[in-house]
Formats: C-alpha cells, sequence, structure tokens
C-alpha cells in the first residue's frame, strides 16, 4: 500500500534548485527514524515525537489520520489537477523515503506518466535502498538528491551509508547531487572526515551542505559556521529556504 501524506505547489527550497516552483508528493514512510535530529511534533493526542523534521511523515502510529492510502496512479495524477500549475512543472518526490515504493506497481505507473508528460522528477531519498534500473529503466530518467543521513542522525552506519546503492543511483540516474543536513557542533567533531568517506563513492557527484532545523531560529544558529566550512571545502552551501521564509518544513 502507498500512502501520501500532502502535497502542496511551491518553491524548491533546498538543494541545486532552490527558488524553482516545484509540485511536492510527501510519501509516508522510511527505513530511519533519524532521532538524532531532535525536532519534535505534537501527534494528535497531544503527545510529543522525535525525529526528523518531517517525522509524521515516518512515524504512521501517531500520525496515521495524515496517511492517505493510495489505490491507483490516477489518484496521484490527479493531485495535479488541484493546482493552476505552469507546463511541465517540476515534480519533487520526497517523505519519508519515496524509494520504499520504488518496486510498486502503482508508483511505476505513476512516474511513467509524469515522465510522459515532460515533468522534470527529482527524488528527495537517504539513498539506502537500492533501484532495479534494469527492471524499471523509468529511473533512468529522474534527479536523484542523495540525502545520505550522518552520524548526527544516530542512526548505524550501516545502516545509513550504502556505498554500493549510492554509486548505483549516482552512475544510473539523469542526474545526482549529495545533500546533507548539518549542525553547527557537528562541524567540529570530524564531519569533514564523514562526508569524504561519503562521496568517495561518487567522487564526481557534487555536494550540497545545507544547516540543521526544523524552525527558522535553528536553522540560522546553524548557517554561518556552515557557510565558513562550506568555504574552506569547496562544497555548495544550499539555505533552507522554505524554513526560512515561512518558518516551518510542512506543507508550504
Amino acid at each position: 500500500m502507498i500512502y501520501l501524506v500532502e502535497h502542496f505547489y511551491s518553491i524548491q527550497g533546498e538543494g541545486r534548485y532552490v527558488g524553482t516552483p516545484s509540485l511536492f508528493f510527501r510519501f509516508g514512510g522510511c527505513n530511519m527514524k533519524c532521532e538524532g535530529f531532535g525536532c519534535e511534533e505534537s501527534a494528535p493526542n497531544g503527545s510529543k515525537v522525535l525525529g526528523c523534521d518531517t517525522v509524521y511523515a515516518v512515524n504512521k502510529e501517531h500520525f496515521l489520520q495524515n496517511w492517505v492510502p493510495i489505490n491507483s496512479a490516477k489518484e496521484l495524477l490527479g493531485v495535479l489537477e488541484l493546482y493552476e500549475l505552469p507546463k511541465s512543472v517540476d515534480i519533487v518526490l520526497t517523505g519519508g523515503e519515496p524509494l520504499i515504493y520504488a518496486n510498486e506497481p502503482i508508483f511505476i505507473e505513476f512516474l511513467q506518466s509524469l515522465n510522459e508528460a515532460g515533468h522534470r522528477v527529482t527524488f528527495e531519498t537517504n539513498a539506502s535502498l537500492s533501484v532495479n534500473f534494469e527492471k524499471y529503466p523509468i529511473y533512468r530518467e529522474f534527479v536523484f538528491a542523495l540525502s545520505v543521513k550522518l552520524s548526527n542522525s544516530n542512526e548505524p552506519f550501516s545502516k545509513r551509508v550504502r556505498g554500493d546503492i549510492i554509486n548505483a543511483i549516482a552512475t544510473n540516474a539523469k542526474d545526482a547531487f549529495f545533500k546533507f543536513s548539518i549542525d553547527a557542533e557537528s562541524i567540529d567533531l570530524g564531519l569533514e572526515e564523514e562526508i569524504e568517506e561519503i562521496v568517495m563513492h561518487s567522487p564526481n557527484t557534487q555536494v550540497y551542505c545545507m544547516p540543521l532545523g526544523g524552525t527558522k531560529e535553528e536553522v540560522e544558529a546553524n548557517t554561518e559556521p556552515l557557510i565558513e566550512f562550506c568555504k574552506s571545502k569547496g562544497y555548495n552551501f544550499s539555505d533552507r529556504l522554505h524554513i526560512r521564509i515561512w518558518d516551518q518544513n510542512r506543507g508550504v
């Protein structure tokens, strides 16, 4: 079963295409919790749930009423009719982790339709789940933002860094780039070595670093130290424009 948590038309707030008008599909479900990011979300029952800044798309137990079951590709394609969109607008598939649905027939049909309509499609993925490019060559037509998790996620290395998968995606995709979420404290705790250990699996892929945070205050606190880090390493700094403008990461 595919679950869609939310959809919204906005601008891309991070990564290579910052500022680009984009239609976002946020799918429910993830193979990681990333509780180390320390973001709290209030569940409908009043409890506080710890995780990443989109924990509501990860924790089905506490946010089930937000998870809409999808039974056909037509339902997903119908989302495009709800907005006044430019022709072939950018589509961003995010989560959670959208690639947990990579082999679902409904998902494949949805992707094929988007590609036939001329949309640039970007997957925002943690790059730990494999993609069968041979069986489903449609994936070769898309861009992959490889948001590989660092140790500040509190996920084990063996789970979050899958070199073979990183290389396979970067090699087979139409385009790919690394995108890391970084807090100021981590910069002084071996971050440089961590990133290099990940990037070595696809050394010609561009690196974007963005400040960790689910609120404007948190993003701003981590911005200047991260800019200095990017300057020293030659990495691209990526703002989190949506959070800086709207002070939230949900549906804006």
